[in-house]
């Protein structure tokens, strides 16, 4: 094998452009990357396949840590994250990505091609997981490995512990129905473990954690620049349209009541880390 030491070329953070591609996800993502990275396969020439893979932290950093043999296949159907995971890869002069800018319920991957599947929290927003687990399996090489991670219910469960006492106080019905059932949206463990079987595959391993995020109080939370990305419009399509600026008026109160109580505020997000195989 020839060794080259490129490696030696020191980086030059100051260089124009740099900080574009200098961070790698979101925080929210971070935690639930690291437990799929401490379990997932890694090794010189495997095929892997990113669903979901949003602007590149898994691909980029699979493609990486499994050196230049491998091959790494991104998939995501958002057309400005490609856009950009793309002009990260050229950044890095990698040459072992394939960037796939399509739905993965339709892969346009041979059968039993793929080593390794991954999916940060895609699975969360799938519009149709079991068609997507059915299509990583059809593309998975017999004994291939599965890993994702995803969030679960109990999700934030001070917020909504609050959120549950303003609608409460209000004695919306519908506001409560619909509460109910944007709880009981998330995922267990054993739903997801359902969903892999489903589509052909065998739990190798099903490990839960949790981890905190803590904001200074409830107007800290809301005015967060994820939170009002990934979770606040969710939270207003529980809220009847007439009194949503009141019901948010209450809650902010509620959970900046909470904040001085305890000191911050803290909300608990327990999260699930599945390995299955073909």
């Amino acid at each position: 094998m020839d060794l080259t030491q490129d490696y030696l070329e020191e980086i030059d953070h100051t260089a124009r452009g740099f900080a574009e591609f200098f961070d790698e996800l979101p925080l929210w993502s971070a935690p639930f990357g690291l437990m799929l990275l401490d379990r997932v396969p890694v090794g010189a020439g495997l095929t892997v396949l990113d669903v979901g893979a949003g602007t590149g932290f898994l691909t980029i950093e699979l493609a990486e840590r499994c050196g230049a043999g491998a091959r790494v296949i991104a998939v995501d159907p958002w057309k400005d994250a490609m856009d950009r995971l793309r002009r990260k890869v050229a950044q890095r002069g990698l040459e072992n990505i394939v960037l796939l800018e399509q739905d993965a319920a339709a892969l346009d991957l041979p059968d039993a091609s793929v080593d390794l599947i991954v999916s940060n929290l895609g699975i969360n927003n799938f519009d149709a997981p079991g068609a997507v687990l059915q299509e990583c399996f059809r593309i998975a090489r017999p004994g291939a490995r599965l890993v994702l991670t995803t969030n679960l219910v109990g999700h934030m469960a001070e917020f909504y512990e609050a959120y549950h006492s303003v609608l409460t106080d209000l004695g919306d019905a519908d506001s409560l129905a619909r509460f109910d059932a944007q709880v009981a949206h998330r995922g267990t463990a054993e739903s997801v473990e359902s969903l892999l079987r489903s589509a052909g595959f065998t739990i190798v391993e099903s490990a839960l954690d949790s981890f905190r995020m803590r904001f200074a109080d409830g107007s800290a939370l809301l005015r967060h620049h994820f939170i009002r990305l990934g979770f606040v419009p969710g939270w207003k399509a529980v809220a009847a349209p007439g009194s949503l600026e009141k019901t948010f008026e209450m809650l902010e109160r509620r959970l900046n009541e909470m904040a001085r109580e305890h000191g911050n505020l803290a909300l608990t997000i327990p999260m699930a880390c599945l390995v299955a195989r073909k």
